[in-house]
């Protein structure tokens, strides 16, 4: 790497590592009961998500590295936060367990056949999985910073994220090898599955 390029490098990837660090932390301040500091930091960590990838792309140190770290620390914070609900919002959670379930339940099938596929996770970066991403972390903050779930909000994020993971499950079963930013199963279709 050119020194200048490799600086660039180093930083978009720290940002991505923060949520990594984060998650441990996460989960002991669930263990804890830290509703307060918890939402702060689950705040900064849907913000990472948000930026390191853009970050990259502007920066010109877009990885095959990177977008693996990206995608295990985008699943590391979403598991932190229904984690987080789960125990600060139980109420919610139980009553909308059939829901949180069933995409629970999609989301692990995914990583399953993506593991028996490819032997890792995907890193797809589809364009509905970054929306679907926006969605649960719009949700997710609101939830731990308003009184009253927003549950317009919450389906249609559900909704987005069943739609993302069932389009993940069948670009696994088309795609032979493991390929990163992918833009969807409409540009796979049009092109061709190589």
């Amino acid at each position: 790497f050119h020194p200048m390029l490799n600086r660039r490098f180093v930083i978009v990837n720290g940002i991505t590592w923060i949520r990594l660090i984060a998650f441990p932390v996460l989960l002991l301040l669930i263990y804890l009961g830290n509703t307060a500091v918890f939402k702060w930091l689950l705040g900064i960590c849907f913000f990472t998500d948000a930026i390191d990838g853009m970050l990259a792309r502007k920066l010109k140190v877009a990885s095959v590295f990177g977008t693996k770290l990206d995608s295990i620390g985008d699943d590391l914070t979403i598991v932190a936060g229904v984690l987080g609900v789960w125990y600060f919002k139980k109420d919610f959670f139980i009553e909308q367990l059939p829901l949180i379930g069933s995409m629970l339940l999609l989301f692990l099938f995914q990583i399953g056949i993506s593991f028996m596929r490819y032997g890792r996770i995907t890193s797809f970066h589809t364009v509905l999985a970054k929306i679907a991403a926006v969605l649960q972390g719009s949700f997710l903050i609101l939830l731990f910073f308003t009184s009253t779930p927003l549950y317009a909000l919450f389906y249609l994020a559900a909704i987005v994220t069943t739609m993302e993971l069932i389009e993940e499950i069948i670009l696994v079963f088309l795609l032979k090898t493991w390929k990163t930013n992918i833009k969807g199963l409409y540009w796979v279709l049009r092109n061709g599955p190589h």
